[in-house]
């Protein structure tokens, strides 16, 4: 599976809980540095575990741009 790394892309990330790319870099800059923290803040928590590794990837590299 290939994963973008563009600032705006629609794609999504955690189908279980229907958070975007965008989002989830959006809640990085804004202090999340774990999938878990990001998701709390949209009142959500990984479900079935298959994004965290993208999403861990996606706040990594929006962290190292910070």
């Amino acid at each position: 599976m290939a994963y973008s790394t563009g600032q705006e892309n629609p794609n999504v990330v955690c189908v279980c809980n229907a958070i975007r790319e965008k989002d989830l870099r959006e809640a990085a800059r804004d202090g999340a540095d774990t999938p878990c923290s990001a998701y709390a803040r949209f009142g959500r928590r990984p479900k079935c575990g298959q994004c965290v590794g993208y999403a861990r990837t996606i706040i990594a590299a929006e962290r190292a741009t910070a």
